[in-house]
């Protein structure tokens, strides 16, 4: 579970940065405000990498895997894999 933000004013920065820095090292993130309302937070450096590192979805992942894998070449009818996978039998019959 990760830890609650801490929150500073922009003026509260201005004269714990220091110590906001220290913390943040240590892996809280703080976030700023401004008039009470957030206007950035502050991160380590590692947290944000992770944040940005390119890490994509499950959606782009598979079209990916698709492109990759080139499975027309392989004489794989791509409805077989990636075809709506759902049975559309009625089903049995069910007495209450």
């Amino acid at each position: 579970m990760t830890k609650p933000l801490d929150r500073y004013s922009i003026a509260q920065v201005r004269d714990r940065l220091t110590r906001i820095v220290h913390d943040v090292e240590k892996g809280q993130s703080v976030e700023i405000t401004r008039r009470g309302k957030p206007v950035a937070v502050i991160l380590s450096v590692d947290e944000y990498e992770r944040v940005i590192s390119g890490k994509i979805g499950f959606g782009k992942s598979l079209e990916k895997f698709r492109q990759d894998m080139k499975i027309e070449e392989l004489g794989i009818n791509p409805d077989e894999i990636f075809g709506n996978l759902r049975d559309r039998s009625p089903g049995r019959e069910v007495t209450l």
